[in-house]
């Protein structure tokens, strides 16, 4: 039985072969043997090392990360030689121990495979080794349930997660081929899965499905609140055309009435994504009565909730309400101890748009209590807040104490996220041309 530390040691030497594209017979000569979880181990190393984006290997000397691209224009693993790479000697690893040392197959080494495979974007060579894995005729393997509906909706949702839409769907017909039958899970993952690349058409269409009377797996909660969010977040996001974000909100709503009619209750997730979509459209009235239904129904809103109507009533200038959200938020904190506490998303907001109103000494009251309140305040908000006091004649409320405050929080965040030193310049630190 191998200790902790030799599979460990076992999985750093066979990653060494296949970064040198060595055989693996350099290592038959130790003593130990391979067990489920030193082969997991070793599989879990090769797919960090061969299937990573260029961008994130190596660390970043400079103080900016790189954007997230869409899911639709995403390009998970542009390196093909390393994609080539770990997934032959992955392939060559296996048929090795096999032969070697009789390894059997279990769950977690054949999902583990299967995920490398996945992540390789081959889905041949996947569909093949699900067949292989799931055959009773096979006696390489120790039990014929090593594929499952779990693993099946895992590897869904790794496809759905690198923008492979037509490849998780296809994966999903194909699970009754591997004795698999699909759940309410998997449904969800594949329809997660279209969403994020705005097929909205292939989502509504397994939903219908669903809803089908006597169908095997129904929709829940989470089905509901997948298709409203998406339809929220990606339709208005997406769409150029007011009538398609109109036409998407109105599906949202419909749907939201169609998963309280049949009596499943929404969580905060989904009042948060409808609510934050009609605020996004200027529909606060019906923003406003999911808000109270919410209140009644009792499921508590939470911060993301009230950041919704605070960047709505700053958007339209009636600044007035939207302190009253905060004081509302900040009341319920305290009385009822449930957590909800504002942070720089409530108080940025309604800064910004005291200044543009000509607020300026109510922003830097703001300003100063969000700083009183242990939080930082973004570079440009500071700035911004400077500039209109220095405009008004105001600069005798810049406190030194404050600025000294903002400027160590700042500093200590970027120490903390960019996990490096900021470089000292001649006009100061970088993107801190206003502490210099």
């Amino acid at each position: 039985m191998l200790r902790p530390y030799d599979k460990h040691l076992l999985a750093k030497q066979a990653l060494v072969a296949v970064i040198k594209d060595s055989p693996f017979h350099i290592l038959s000569s130790s003593n130990l043997t391979w067990t489920p979880d030193a082969v997991v181990q070793l599989l879990r190393s090769i797919s960090r090392f061969s299937f990573q984006s260029h961008r994130s290997l190596g660390r970043q000397n400079n103080l900016f990360r790189h954007r997230t691209l869409p899911l639709s224009n995403l390009k998970p693993y542009s390196n093909s030689y390393l994609t080539n790479l770990g997934l032959r000697k992955a392939q060559e690893f296996l048929h090795w121990i096999h032969s070697r040392f009789n390894f059997l197959h279990t769950h977690s080494t054949s999902l583990e495979m299967a995920i490398l495979i996945t992540k390789s974007n081959n889905t041949k060579a996947l569909w093949s080794f699900l067949k292989q894995v799931s055959s009773s005729s096979s006696s390489n393997y120790v039990t014929n349930n090593l594929v499952t509906t779990a693993s099946i909706t895992c590897l869904i949702k790794l496809l759905g997660e690198q923008g492979l839409a037509k490849e998780a769907l296809l994966t999903f017909y194909r699970m009754r081929q591997f004795g698999c039958k699909p759940d309410t899970q998997a449904y969800n993952a594949l329809i997660n899965a279209m969403c994020s690349v705005g097929d909205f058409t292939k989502a509504r269409h397994l939903l219908q499905q669903m809803e089908l009377p006597g169908f095997h797996s129904p929709p829940d909660v989470f089905t509901y609140t997948i298709m409203i969010s998406s339809y929220c977040r990606y339709g208005v996001k997406i769409s150029g055309c007011r009538k398609a974000v109109r036409r998407r909100l109105y599906e949202a709503n419909r749907l939201f009435r169609v998963m309280v009619f049949k009596g499943i209750v929404p969580d905060v997730v989904a009042y948060n994504a409808l609510i934050d979509g009609c605020c996004k459209t200027y529909r606060v009235g019906r923003a406003l009565e999911l808000f109270e239904d919410m209140k009644t129904r009792g499921c508590v809103p939470n911060r993301v909730t009230y950041d919704s109507f605070i960047r709505y009533f700053c958007a339209v200038n009636e600044i007035h309400k939207a302190v009253e959200f905060l004081r509302d938020m900040q009341r319920l904190s305290l009385d009822g101890g449930n957590g909800i506490v504002g942070g720089c998303s409530s108080y940025t907001p309604i800064i910004h748009a005291l200044c543009e109103a000509g607020r300026v000494v109510d922003a830097w009251s703001f300003l100063v209590e969000l700083v009183d309140r242990g939080l930082v305040p973004r570079e440009f908000t500071y700035k911004l807040v400077c500039d209109a006091l220095r405009l008004k004649g105001e600069d005798g409320l810049l406190s030194g104490e404050v600025h000294q405050r903002i400027k160590d929080g700042v500093l200590e965040r970027y120490r903390r996220t960019m996990k490096v030193k900021p470089v000292m310049t001649r006009k100061g630190y970088p993107e801190l041309e206003l502490f210099s």
